[in-house]
């Protein structure tokens, strides 16, 4: 019985849930590049849009908070609703927790996950092969990335930072646009402040393109939040208040609902403090559908929009998909077919049952993939305190 808990991901979900499996004595290793999606697949000078309650990664021991971070190392202490976290803060931050909480994790990556006679069969891109007792899988947006139709059929080979169609995730660098002109597809905080950085970076015009009629629009400072409604990590708001801190209840409700939460709660929309840095800089259009992509010979990617019995077209010289995250079993290519069939769904994601489980006995999910069951907190740093805890007592309760 001296087999391990396998954690895939080392990201802010995968991080937490190995502290707390650790702290309750159970032998853990631990796979993945830490922190990787927000060192690499996030643009420089990005400022996150969570407050910073809304980013600490939950430990099983006081002292590892955003703020105590900060302390540790003698930088600005984030600490109120007014505060603008750095990007490369808090990716230094989820460094500094994996060194104290998680010391042995493993930078390679698991190509493969089975199941055969109660036990776990993994195989590393080393080589490696080893059986687990359980696996917890916190790969985060990793394969993730959601790329409409219309885009892909574009882009037959895959869309890319230097290609002439890319998705939002495929940029750390911005500096290659200057000079360039860009349209980002999108009306969520991922597409304004890149169309923002774009401008910083010197393109020689950004659009913004978005469906809504009015789908570009901004928070409201943390002094013009309604006062007689509770407080939640994401602002004042009794459906925030209720998705935040009642989780369990969101597992009761019916798939169509928990579908229907999880797309729209915490919807498009950019942060309070990108207004000003936005107006008079990036170029919108709104209340249009894109119904076609199409890449010139030269190169030159351009849209067919239509909306409000209109049609035109827009060419760039790169458009990027701002166009989010979907979970789709399908994409996480480590866990083997057999395994991945065994795994029933519902409301978008794997359906697990209070401690994480999933139908398949030993796999549990956490961090994206749980929102189908716990609800839009589960996109979000913070959900890490409700489920992280909950995670490691279940499976120290059935494979301890």
């Amino acid at each position: 019985m001296n087999d391990p808990v396998a954690v895939i991901g080392a990201g802010p979900y995968g991080l937490s849930a190995a502290a707390h499996l650790r702290a309750r004595g159970l032998p853990v290793r631990v796979f993945g590049e830490p922190m990787v999606s927000w060192r690499e697949q996030m643009p420089a000078g990005m400022l996150l849009k969570s407050t910073p309650v809304a980013s600490t990664i939950d430990a099983p021991q006081p002292g590892h908070t955003l703020l105590d971070y900060c302390h540790a190392v003698g930088g600005t202490p984030y600490q109120s609703d007014w505060d603008i976290i750095p990007v490369e803060t808090f990716a230094g931050y989820g460094l500094w927790f994996q060194e104290r909480l998680v010391p042995e994790l493993e930078r390679t990556r698991v190509v493969a996950v089975d199941r055969r006679g109660g036990r776990f069969e993994l195989k590393l891109d080393s080589g490696e092969q080893f059986t687990a007792r359980a696996v917890v899988v916190a790969s985060g947006l990793s394969g993730l990335a959601h790329l409409p139709a219309e885009f892909a059929a574009a882009v037959p080979g895959g869309p890319s930072a230097a290609g002439p169609v890319s998705h939002s995730s495929h940029h750390h660098d911005l500096g290659r646009f200057a000079g360039r002109e860009v349209v980002v597809v999108g009306a969520g905080q991922s597409a304004l402040e890149s169309a923002v950085l774009l401008a910083d970076a010197g393109a020689a015009s950004v659009r913004v393109v978005a469906r809504g009629r009015a789908a570009v629009a901004f928070g409201s400072p943390p002094d013009r939040q309604p006062r007689l409604r509770p407080v939640s990590p994401f602002g004042r708001a009794w459906s925030l208040y209720a998705l935040s801190y009642h989780a369990a209840g969101f597992r009761r409700l019916p798939a169509p609902a928990r579908e229907y939460l999880v797309r729209t709660v915490l919807g498009p929309k950019g942060a309070w403090w990108l207004r000003g840095r936005f107006a008079g800089r990036v170029k919108v259009t709104q209340g249009v559908k894109v119904t076609r992509v199409t890449v010139e010979s030269g190169g030159r990617p351009v849209l067919t929009l239509g909306g409000g019995g209109r049609v035109g077209e827009l060419a760039a010289d790169h458009v990027m998909a701002a166009t989010g995250y979907r979970m789709d079993l399908a994409a996480l290519g480590f866990l083997g077919p057999e395994l991945r069939a065994g795994v029933v769904t519902g409301a978008g994601g794997p359906r697990l049952d209070a401690g994480y489980g999933s139908s398949v006995p030993g796999l549990y999910f956490t961090g994206l993939p749980a929102a189908a069951s716990f609800g839009p907190v589960m996109r979000f740093v913070c959900g890490t305190e409700y489920a992280s805890p909950r995670l490691a007592k279940a499976v120290a309760a059935a494979h301890g």
